[in-house]
């Protein structure tokens, strides 16, 4: 890869060959526009967008990313491979000093947005190891798994309503619950407050028709990118109303998700073989084609008087159900996708306590008791803490991160309690 001429310091984790996605304001210009990060930098796409192709360049203008998402593969790799020339040392931007300085803005100076204005999101339950994991708690280690788990991507319908940049603060829920023994269920704000490390990626294409299902095979075309999530539940809230319909208010309280959006071409140097599956899947699940990668990802906790402690080491390559199997699933019944949709992974556990991905599981349900620095301890969140998900690839010397996925808890609402 030719060096760019912005700066990347070692061990960033935008450099060259990464080229994530983002929107963005600053305080001179408030339009919200199309970015991509290099090093401690972002390109303004929009201020350069006349030395694209004419095909892609009114995208390259909008003010989210759902229309350079709604292009197809092909598209994307144009917009891709024309942006990194544009970057190389000695290029047409390089060499135009007055477009250089207009387009290349400094991280430090710019507000970042939710990249996409999201339709629908959809969260799955793709980690075989958190799913056992909280069947052992709830049915026992004989029922861990219900009967379909390894034959289809089980998930729900989120609220893309409360889906939230990095950075947007997360009110401690009011719900009901149903005290240990209790009979009759109280009001008042959630007492069991959790995060959930999740990546999620962005539907992209030209999508499909009502009544038409995606091929698995055919699913990549329709994965614009990745990004990291954390996907806040009120674990007593959740218990109480979950029987029959699933999880509902216990996860509408907020998504967050990181900024950036990291692009699929990005991750294949990382490519795995998918997780092993058996019994075997149903053939429109069949995926022959290998789409999981080497995502290291960790949670980081930050209670409000104190330096952030790493509290979890997980891997996206703990996922038994890969983003092609979900979106042929999602799809099957002729249900149609459209670009800026959000699917989520569901929670990363790994198989080691210390890779588990919620604190329902490393404090296995109360159990147990997290220990921080300065003798402080958790079971659940407590006000004014925040969490931080961070992910990277690394491998031969190249590192493809994902920035940071950030939030904090506030209090309940005093109004409604």
């Amino acid at each position: 890869m030719p060096e760019s001429f912005v700066p990347v310091p070692a061990g960033s984790d935008f450099p060259l060959e990464n080229l994530p996605y983002a929107v963005f304001s600053t305080q001179n210009n408030k339009v919200n526009r199309i970015c991509v990060a290099i090093g401690e930098h972002v390109l303004d796409l929009k201020a350069v967008s006349q030395l694209y192709p004419v095909q892609v360049q009114k995208s390259l203008q909008a003010q989210s990313l759902n229309e350079l998402m709604g292009q197809d593969f092909e598209a994307w790799d144009v917009v891709r491979t024309q942006t990194q020339k544009l970057l190389t040392k000695g290029s047409e931007l390089d060499q135009n000093i007055d477009l250089k300085a207009a387009s290349i803005v400094p991280q430090s100076d710019i507000k970042l947005h939710l990249p996409a204005q999201i339709g629908d999101y959809t969260d799955f339950y793709s980690s075989i190891h958190h799913a056992t994991n909280v069947g052992i708690m709830f049915r026992g280690p004989d029922n861990a798994l219900m009967p379909n788990w390894r034959h289809l991507p089980v998930g729900y319908h989120g609220r893309a309503s409360s889906v939230v940049v990095s950075g947007t603060p997360i009110r401690r829920p009011l719900g009901q619950t149903l005290p240990e023994g209790a009979e009759k269920p109280v009001f008042g704000a959630c007492k069991l407050l959790d995060f959930e490390l999740e990546m999620a990626f962005f539907i992209g294409g030209k999508g499909n028709q009502l009544g038409e299902p995606i091929k698995v095979d055919e699913a990549w075309k329709n994965v614009f990118g990745f990004t990291l999530m954390n996907d806040w539940s009120a674990r007593d809230i959740q218990k109480w109303e979950y029987v029959p319909l699933g999880p509902f208010t216990a996860k509408n309280l907020g998504t967050t998700i990181s900024p950036w959006v990291v692009p699929t071409a990005a991750l294949k140097p990382f490519l795995l073989d998918n997780f092993p599956q058996e019994p075997e899947v149903l053939p429109y699940l069949r995926q022959n084609v290998p789409f999981n990668f080497d995502i290291n990802l960790e949670v980081s906790l930050k209670p409000s008087d104190q330096n952030e402690s790493l509290i979890s080491k997980s891997n996206f390559k703990h996922l038994y159900w890969t983003p092609l199997q979900q979106i042929a699933h999602h799809t099957v019944t002729g249900c149609n996708l459209r670009p800026g949709d959000l699917m989520a992974s569901g929670t990363i556990s790994g198989e080691t306590p210390d890779s588990y991905g919620s604190l329902l599981e490393l404090c296995w349900r109360g159990t147990k008791t997290l220990e921080l620095p300065g003798g402080k301890t958790r079971k659940f969140l407590q006000d004014y803490d925040e969490v931080i998900i961070r992910g990277h690839c690394k491998k031969n010397g190249l590192r493809i991160g994902f920035g940071e996925c950030v939030g904090q808890v506030l209090p309940a609402h005093p109004v409604a309690q």
